[in-house]
């Protein structure tokens, strides 16, 4: 790292600081008016410029309806209202669903999200889009639109070998049954098959950029149940797999670094352990230790998480082991080894407050985003709250 750098890392750092005796932060506010159609899975940016992009996708259903695309708002600086949404991207005849977006150290939007090819998430592949021009009133003009191709790195070995260890503590939780015995066989099969294990990898969370200008994009699988990082070493133009991030359960994850450069991935469980799952990188994102559970609950929902400015960590997450009608936000100042305080977005007896992102912005406040399901419709709301909110605790 050079002087320059580390003398602008300080200065934002430092800017990302609230003033001493400041009052704690939160407000909040609908994206759009709920509507009957389907508004799910969102991502959100600050733009160069200070102002808040979002993205999510909309349509009459997900995987299985074909007038699914993707869209987004824009919240313009200092302003309370969200702009009329516009589309972002669209494959005619096909489903196009899950979002995650950041902004590159060239100030380049970049929007990720899976075309289903065969109305099922095993066949889908992930796309991406670049922009340079992406503050304005229209949509982002884009400059560039690829696909990831993946040949994840030891999948089989490290598969077949994650694979053993969970049929161990399967085991010890209940004894194998003929149905059960049938299922492994076919995910061994799967495991062993070249083309399944390069299709149906999609993003949900936002890239993690490393100190060394490595970009990890996670990705996941829902044929196999595992998470995967696509990894690209030069600013996006080519990318490679790390090897399999193998919980059978654990998908979607979310990146976080310590000082020390270990890399932790938290990821949503679809087991039955019911707890958010997570698993550490030593060699910046290719090869990746067991997959263990934390305390923390997980009804099967998605999660996301941010390293603040300041070095602390925020997790945002449906705090239930049944059901998403409660999203909690946690703060750990200890890079993730305890999560000491505890503050809700949504805690409410019914409806779906699920799928969140999130982005720390220049000023220090951190914006989130959620599908938000109703009586009324559904559609995406924001949050914006600082850390002291969240320290604060739930109202009593």
């Amino acid at each position: 790292m050079n002087r320059f750098t580390a003398v602008l890392l300080f200065m934002v750092a430092v800017a990302a600081i609230p003033a001493a005796g400041a009052e704690p932060f939160f407000q909040a506010e609908l994206v759009f008016p709920p509507r009957a159609d389907h508004n799910h899975a969102p991502g959100i940016v600050e733009c160069p410029n200070g102002d808040l992009l979002v993205s999510w996708y909309r349509g009459s259903g997900e995987r299985s309806a074909d007038d699914v695309a993707v869209y987004g708002s824009r919240l313009r600086r200092r302003q309370t209202r969200w702009s009329e949404p516009f589309v972002m991207a669209d494959t005619p005849g096909f489903p196009d669903c899950n979002t995650a977006m950041f902004v590159d150290d060239q100030e380049r939007l970049w929007l990720f999200w899976p075309t289903i090819i065969a109305n099922s998430w095993e066949s889908c592949i992930t796309n991406y889009r670049v922009s340079k021009r992406f503050t304005d009133d229209r949509p982002p003009e884009w400059d560039w639109q690829g696909v990831i191709l993946l040949k994840p790195k030891d999948f089989e070995r490290v598969m077949l070998s994650a694979l053993e260890e969970r049929l161990k503590l399967a085991g010890a939780l209940a004894p194998e049954d003929a149905d059960t015995g049938a299922k492994v066989e076919r995910m061994r099969k799967l495991i062993g098959e070249k083309l399944m294990s390069r299709l149906g990898w999609q993003p949900r969370c936002k890239p993690t950029i490393l100190p060394s200008g490595r970009i990890l994009l996670p990705l996941y699988s829902d044929t196999y149940s595992a998470g995967i990082m696509a990894i690209s070493d030069d600013r996006g133009a080519t990318w490679f797999a790390s090897q399999p991030l193998a919980g059978f359960g654990s998908i979607q994850p979310t990146v976080l670094r310590r000082d020390d450069g270990t890399l932790v991935a938290y990821m949503r469980e679809n087991g039955p352990l019911q707890r958010i799952r997570v698993a550490e990188s030593k060699d910046e994102g290719i090869t990746w230790g067991p997959v263990g559970a934390t305390e923390l609950p997980n009804p099967g929902a998605g999660i996301d998480g941010v390293r603040m400015a300041d070095g602390r960590w925020l997790l945002v997450y449906n705090d239930t082991t049944r059901g998403r009608n409660s999203l909690a936000v946690s703060l750990s100042d200890d890079q993730g080894r305890t999560w000491k305080w505890t503050r809700h977005l949504e805690r409410q007896e019914k409806g779906s407050f699920h799928y969140p992102a999130m982005a720390q912005a220049r000023d220090g406040h951190i914006h989130a985003v959620y599908s938000h399901f109703a009586d009324a419709g559904k559609t995406m709301k924001h949050a914006a709250f600082d850390a002291d909110w969240v320290r604060q605790g739930d109202a009593r």
